[in-house]
């Protein structure tokens, strides 16, 4: 249990000690210094600790705010600080020093609490101080402030303010407008019952399936129901993150289920409707693996940009000036939130359509709203990188390399050519290795050994493109490449094999390969560095896996060829589930820092 230090004399009438317990802290008055730095060492190792000064007045949801996020190590609002284990040595170390010099010159600050925040500060220690906006937090001087400062909190309704930002502050406009105004009521339902936002994000994950389900039954009632239900399922994925906001529950497992389940629920969705087609006699598995592959694809996008712009000095762009003065305008910023399709359009199209149309019309649409997203975003951001004057960073360089997924064959072709490409050349390559490798599957007919050599040239290509650091104005488009063609080498492949059940397995063998490239996102957000290389190595990475395909094919019968597709997708899936679910289960235990992610836009 989290211990509470107030330190100093007891004001009358205060509620300070109980607002403390109601938000968990076993409560401990200490009337001096001394005092509280001998509280500081009893309180166990492994809790938080919070000093309080006892003349605090303020709401309570700024108390939560400062002292219980456990994202930060160090925390404070005016008249509180608060370090969870890692940061507690440094607190212990500013509090002695404090009690040591006791009895010097008077301090000019008269609160503990907020020297202590001082002395961390000299220290070099990153404190994080909470955006508290209208919510009140004083440490009162006199009984006149005192009276102020409560006129104050009771001018504002904390709980208002605790619903409001529970909300994310940036999202889409169906998202804003139709789900938020009631979904953050549930998400305080789910609080005032002890729900946790993993539960809700489970919850949302099994509406999903069940909307699935719903649409591979192939009837109008069932794509109706699936409608809803999908909507249903994007109400309570939007509930989990209010919850998380509302309570202050973040965690690093919760971060990655919740991004993790995103994807998951989409796609399996996007498998149900081709079953339900499929069952109506319409063959669409092409176009929900088109979809797929188009909307991995954004994302990767959406990744490589932000991770090679992370910490990008010198970071200016007439580009993105421009785009901040439009965003200046009210109304054009609701357009260019729509126009991306962002999650919440694009989950509330996709309902309609389903319940509405036929599966066949509701990709084709999809499809095509999500090419124009994708070129207008992609295209925005080429014209950021070719004007922006940045230099980029080891860290951002390591990061693209991560995301690029480069296997053995790769690996060993860059001990040959270690000058690498210049400037735009190494983009350029990337696109034209990949290219090659999809235009020789697509072209030819099954069984022919061009895409084999198409895919011989785009692992030579590969090499050449990570040959050197990834630092280019553009070379953030080097993951996103190769996603595109090993992605849709094997549609080409599998819808040249004309066979039942070569595209549902190739939409399972992308399905295991996207959830790698997805986990290594998380991974690298949650500042966890890539997945190790053994498990890079065992799956051969993205050169060597469209290199085996496209061997596969050549030598394989269409119906022997489905089978090893589908012995290849579950191989993956099970290699790359274990590994990960280890992984952020492990990191969960040993108490990783907390995230919490906002989620991508699209």
């Amino acid at each position: 249990m989290p211990t509470a230090i107030v330190t100093g004399q007891p004001v009358p009438g205060s509620s300070l000690e109980n607002d403390l317990r109601s938000l968990g802290f076993d409560v401990r008055v200490a009337a001096d210094t001394a005092e509280a730095e001998a509280l500081l060492a009893a309180a166990p190792a492994g809790d938080r600790v919070a000093l309080v000064d006892a003349r605090f007045v303020g709401h309570q949801h700024a108390l939560r705010l400062g002292l219980t996020d456990p994202r930060f190590p160090l925390s404070a609002v005016p008249g509180a600080v608060t370090a969870q284990p890692a940061a507690r040595q440094a607190l212990t170390r500013a509090v002695s020093r404090e009690t040591s010099s006791g009895g010097g010159t008077p301090p000019a600050v008269d609160s503990l609490a907020d020297r202590i925040v001082a002395a961390l500060g000299t220290d070099g220690c990153e404190m994080h101080r909470p955006e508290l906006g209208s919510l009140v937090a004083a440490v009162p001087a006199d009984p006149q402030a005192r009276n102020e400062a409560r006129q104050a909190v009771a001018a504002v309704d904390d709980e208002a303010v605790r619903l409001k930002s529970a909300v994310k502050s940036r999202d889409g406009f169906f998202t804003t407008f139709f789900i938020s105004p009631y979904s953050r009521y549930l998400a305080r339902w789910c609080a005032r019952r002890g729900l946790t936002p993993n539960q809700v994000t489970t919850a949302s994950l099994l509406t999903a399936l069940i909307a699935a389900g719903c649409a591979a039954t192939g009837t109008r009632a069932g794509f109706v129901a699936a409608g809803v239900l999908l909507i249903a399922s994007f109400v309570l994925d939007c509930t989990d993150g209010q919850l998380a906001r509302y309570a202050l529950k973040y965690s690093t497992l919760g971060a990655w289920l919740d991004a993790t389940f995103d994807r998951a629920k989409e796609y399996a969705y996007y498998a149900g409707l081709a079953l339900g087609a499929a069952r109506g006699g319409d063959d669409v598995w092409a176009l929900a693996l088109g979809a797929m592959i188009l909307q991995t694809c954004r994302h990767v996008v959406d990744f490589s940009f932000t991770e090679a712009n992370h910490d990008a000095t010198a970071n200016t762009s007439p580009t993105a000036a421009l785009s901040d003065k439009l965003d200046s305008v009210g109304w054009t910023v609701w357009v260019r939130r729509m126009i991306v399709l962002p999650i919440g359009e694009r989950w509330a199209m996709i309902a309609i359509l389903t319940a509405a149309t036929t599966p066949r019309i509701t990709f084709y649409v999809l499809l095509i709203g999500c090419a124009f997203a994708a070129t207008y975003t992609t295209a925005g951001r080429v014209l950021r990188s070719l004007t922006r004057k940045a230099r980029r960073t080891d860290r951002a360089a390591r990061a693209l390399a991560d995301l690029a997924d480069s296997g053995p064959p790769a690996d060993a072709l860059q001990r040959v050519a270690r000058r690498g490409l210049p400037g735009l050349a190494v983009p350029a390559v990337a696109l034209l290795g990949g290219a090659a490798a999809v235009a020789c599957s697509a072209l030819t007919g099954y069984g022919s050994v061009l895409p084999v050599i198409g895919a011989l040239v785009y692992v030579l290509t590969s090499a050449l493109a990570v040959a050197r650091p990834l630092k280019g104005a553009l070379d953030w488009l080097v993951p996103p490449f190769f996603r595109a063609a090993e992605y849709g080498t094997v549609l080409a492949l599998a819808g040249k094999a004309g066979v039942n059940g070569a595209l549902p397995a190739a939409f399972g063998l992308v399905a295991a390969v996207a959830y790698h490239h997805y986990d290594t996102v998380y991974r690298i957000r949650g500042n966890a560095g890539a997945p190790p290389a053994w498990l890079v190595c065992a799956i051969g990475g993205h050169e060597g896996r469209t290199l085996v395909v496209t061997v596969l094919a050549a030598v394989l019968t269409a119906s022997q060829f489905t089978v090893a597709l589908t012995v290849l997708a579950v191989a993956v899936a099970l290699v790359v589930l274990v590994e990960s679910i280890r992984f952020w289960v492990a990191a969960h235990r040993e108490g990783a820092p907390a995230v919490h992610d906002e989620g991508e836009p699209a």
